[in-house]
């Protein structure tokens, strides 16, 4: 072979080797250095290794942040499996009787996840690198800002690159350099975040520049105003929650007192009998099928409208079906019956709340702004009671049984004269009435624990919503519910709740003296003009 030829080969084989070797190995000397010594010498040994760690540097840290490392006077190990290892090498090496544990304290902990999460910025994976940036922003560390600047020019993908514009920003703010200091709070004014506000504020106290102090109050105002617009989202969303699950309540409410003029004080407990429904299909599910448990809701939702639709029947049967046009007789008695109702539980089930858990797929939420999350369980929440409330409407409206059922409310004895049997519509009507109460219940119980008091807190909004609505009206149920849902949390943001809840039956009240047949009034020739 040619001289000249073999010159090139080896040229070519000993940078293939350089380019093999780490950017920056691990010795033993900085492994030492990061292990041992007070927080200060271990967070600037640390600081050194960083840029260009290896995978043997990302084990110790790793090792150091699990607690697993111990050390002598004269080397270190990382453990795993009760066997030492050096980390440097990662061959095994025997663990003396007096080698010590590790120490680290909050802030050292806090160091280590940084560090960490700043290695991770170079990871392959997106989320990865996502996640480490979101673990860099909580705890911004000047130290970090060459890791941060190198992973910010690289990143391709345009949402973290754009958290890391904000990470990178948040570290110039306390530049030495005044340039670096307006550049950063203008380009902190773009983001949204408590977080950024919270930094700016506290940039704010220190700042000597009156060119800089000014350029980060203009941040704020923008930041503040976004921050205002996530408030407001908020409020709207739980005021449109909370309203979801009064239009659940009072569907059924609508029903049995609305088309049927049953004021039903057990109503309350007949939502109860729904929650309890879907306790004990979450533990009939864990017990029997514990690979289906992230599916228990969807047989709940049957089982839960059953069990009530079944108490509702035999309630209207043995008690109730005696009180018609008598509505004193019927509040009491419905009250008894209430207390009834509570005290079973109590027996059955314990006077303590039992725990429903939501399923996967209920957890967690969509981070609408970075001060707005929405729920999951909620949003489902919504979307549930509309797809009962379009279920009920076409029941009442398209159905024989609607049919029937107003044909009884208009006009009872020319309904029976026609050969409707008013006696057996009673009870559909009334069961029907019972079994949306029911899946209000299985509702409920996805927000919060179960318990025999658990109707006790929706009864009274349930008769205002149907009463503001129009006794009934399907339609003013919905706008009624809606209405007092966010409005009440809009007073609540004002006022407390307390004062809220005044102020709602205060308005309701007037409402009500101007206009006694409610938003919708029943057509008919009875009905007020």
């Amino acid at each position: 072979m040619p001289v000249t030829s073999l010159l090139k080969s080896l040229l070519l084989l000993m940078s293939m080797m350089l380019c093999a070797l780490p950017a920056s190995a691990l010795t033993s000397a900085q492994a030492r250095a990061i292990v041992v010594g007070d927080n200060e010498s271990r967070i600037s040994a640390l600081n050194t290794v960083l840029d260009g760690a290896d995978e043997r540097t990302v084990a110790l840290i790793q090792a150091l942040s699990e607690d697993a490392v111990k050390f002598t006077d004269t080397a270190v190990f990382v453990m795993k499996d009760g066997q030492g290892f050096d980390p440097v090498t990662a061959a095994e090496m025997a663990v003396p009787e007096t080698a010590e544990d590790v120490i680290n304290n909050n802030e050292m902990r806090s160091v280590l996840d940084a560090a960490l999460a700043s290695i991770k910025l170079f990871s392959t994976d997106t989320k990865v690198r996502a996640e480490a940036v979101k673990t860099l922003q909580g705890d911004p560390d000047g130290s970090k800002l060459p890791l941060i600047e190198k992973a910010y020019a690289t990143e391709t993908v345009p949402a973290i690159k754009e958290a890391l514009a904000a990470l990178r920003a948040a570290l110039l703010l306390g530049s030495a350099d005044r340039a670096r200091r307006l550049e950063a709070a203008a380009s902190l004014g773009d983001s949204g975040t408590p977080v950024t506000k919270t930094l700016l504020l506290d940039r704010q106290k220190v700042e000597t520049d009156p060119e800089v102090s000014t350029a980060i109050g203009i941040a704020l105002g923008k930041i503040e105003s976004r921050l205002a617009w996530g408030e407001r989202l908020g409020v709207i969303f739980t005021g449109a929650s909370l309203g979801s699950i009064l239009l659940l309540v009072a569907l059924g409410l609508a029903i049995t007192y609305g088309l049927m003029g049953v004021i039903n004080m057990a109503h309350g407990e007949l939502m109860m009998i729904g929650a309890y429904a879907t306790y004990v299909v979450q533990n009939l599910v864990r017990a029997y099928l514990p690979g289906a448990f992230d599916y228990y809701v969807l047989l709940a939702i049957p089982a839960s409208f059953l069990a009530a639709a079944l108490v509702g029947a035999v309630l209207e049967r043995s008690v109730i079906r005696w009180l018609y046009g008598r509505p004193l007789e019927t509040l009491l008695a419905t009250w008894g019956i209430s207390l009834i109702l509570q005290q079973g539980a109590r027996t059955i089930f314990g006077a303590q709340n039992v725990p429903v858990e939501n399923p996967a797929w209920l957890s967690g939420g969509v981070e609408a702004m970075s001060n707005l999350t929405l729920p999951y369980n909620r949003i489902a929440i919504i979307a549930f009671s509309l797809l009962v409330l379009a279920g009920v409407s076409l029941l009442i409206a398209r159905s024989r049984l609607g049919l029937f059922v107003r044909g009884v409310t208009q006009n009872r004895k020319m309904a029976a004269c026609m050969g409707v049997n008013t006696a057996r519509i009673d009870t559909y009507a009334f069961a029907l009435g019972s079994g949306i109460a029911g899946l209000a219940g299985c509702a409920l119980s996805q927000i919060g624990n179960v318990g025999p008091d658990l109707g006790q807190s929706y009864i009274v909004d349930s008769f205002m919503v149907v009463v503001l609505g129009g006794v009934g009206q399907l339609a003013g149920t919905v706008y009624a519910a809606l209405g007092l849902g966010i409005l009440n949390k809009l007073l609540e943001g004002w006022q407390g709740a307390v004062l809220a809840k005044i102020m709602v039956l205060v308005f309701i009240v007037i409402f009500i003296q101007k206009r006694p047949q409610g938003i919708f009034a029943m057509k008919g020739r009875s009905a007020e003009t």
